[in-house]
């Protein structure tokens, strides 16, 4: 049986809109269509303050940003759909990520909210919508993050070597897939990705991203401020773990050191360098008998990154989530259609032993298409 599923995901960076149409069957997970739809500068503003928790952040502004984002939501699958030349009717569910304003598994009260009103999406596209991910997983006192290393398992574990599968979106997270199927897969953040480098690039070049890491190229890490950020503490917290903007943002990089004393470009080395490291001490920590990695997401593209992660990892096959089948900007939101799917077939989504939950659970909300 052949069924069509749909995905939506927006990561921390929020450069975009990832949405995507898989075609499911007994063997298969295939790739129909996907598309980036943009999000506007006006609500990009919105969920910054809302995320970062600033002083003009407030609850108005909260269900606005809500609401908007889910007309958005619908807009980008209905782009998709047209796209594709697929009707509404012949898509079984959809699933949607949301867009994280708040991730706090570090709290007594610990909660997590992705927004983007499900309601509004369910009812604009007529499908089926399944959101809300995290929060079960949260329930059942896991970090409700990461989710996706049972879909990683799923479509990239080998019988004749260990892997892993790096994912750089605004935060990196690592899923260790052993050949041995009789051990354990896990998972978790292992620190920032992009994050802290698109700030900085925003805040003195005022463009998104560094493309192709030239801007990080072009300068020396500062060995020093490299090190004071390797001695943050979740870079040395024992999995299960995750995090976010919360932890990783500019004001955070201002408090470890001076920075006002190095060039600006000389900064963003550093940050770059940053990435690089924390992936590599977690991958000798943690997963020591790794033999490739599997690389996705928009860090991905980011060549010098690239470098230094091969320079760091040399006796380690690293390549693309393409030499794999499925392009590296469309992983993480067709595992939310993949995800939708199991809701909807009453299965557990998570794994417990990559979130720290007490057992599977079926993820999510379902909103039901009219």
């Amino acid at each position: 049986m052949t069924e069509l599923y749909a995905g939506l995901m927006s990561g921390t960076s929020m450069d975009g809109i990832d949405a995507v149409l898989v075609e499911f069957n007994e063997s298969q997970i295939k790739l129909i269509a996907s598309h980036s739809h943009p999000i506007p500068a006006d609500l990009k503003t919105k969920l910054s303050l809302l995320s970062l928790n600033s002083e003009i952040a407030t609850i108005d502004m909260l269900g606005e940003a809500d609401a908007e984002l889910g007309s958005l939501f619908a807009d980008a699958i209905n782009k998709l759909l047209s796209v594709a030349s697929i009707h509404a009717n012949e898509v079984t569910g959809l699933g949607s990520h949301g867009q994280t304003i708040r991730h706090r598994p570090d709290l007594p009260h610990r909660f997590t909210l992705q927004i983007g009103d499900a309601n509004k999406i369910s009812y604009k596209t007529g499908i089926t919508t399944v959101a809300d991910f995290r929060r079960k997983d949260m329930a059942a006192e896991g970090e409700g993050a990461p989710l996706t290393p049972a879909f990683h398992q799923q479509v990239f574990h080998s019988e004749n070597e260990n892997r892993a599968v790096l994912n750089i979106g605004g935060i990196s997270n690592l899923t260790y897939l052993p050949k041995d199927k009789g051990q354990t897969c896990f998972g978790f953040d292992c620190g920032p990705g992009n994050i802290l480098m698109d700030a900085w690039i925003q805040r003195h070049q005022q463009l998104a991203f560094d493309e192709n890491g030239e801007w990080a190229a072009s300068a020396n890490a500062n060995k020093n401020l490299v090190s004071l950020l390797m001695n943050d503490e979740f870079i040395h917290q024992s999995p299960p773990k995750s995090t976010g903007k919360e932890h990783y943002h500019l004001d955070w990089l201002e408090q470890q050191a001076d920075i006002e004393q190095l060039e600006a470009a000389q900064v963003q080395a550093s940050l770059c360098q940053f990435t690089a490291d924390s992936i590599i001490f977690a991958i000798e920590k943690y997963l020591p008998e790794l033999d490739r990695l599997i690389i996705c997401g928009g860090g991905a593209h980011n060549a010098h990154l690239m470098s230094l992660l091969k320079s760091g990892l040399s006796k380690k096959d690293i390549e693309s989530s393409e030499k794999h089948g499925i392009h590296p900007d469309w992983v993480e939101a067709i595992a939310f259609a993949w995800l939708a799917r199991k809701t909807l077939n009453k299965q557990s989504g998570n794994l417990p032993a990559v979130t720290g939950a007490r057992q599977g659970v079926i993820l999510g909300a379902i909103y039901p298409a009219n």
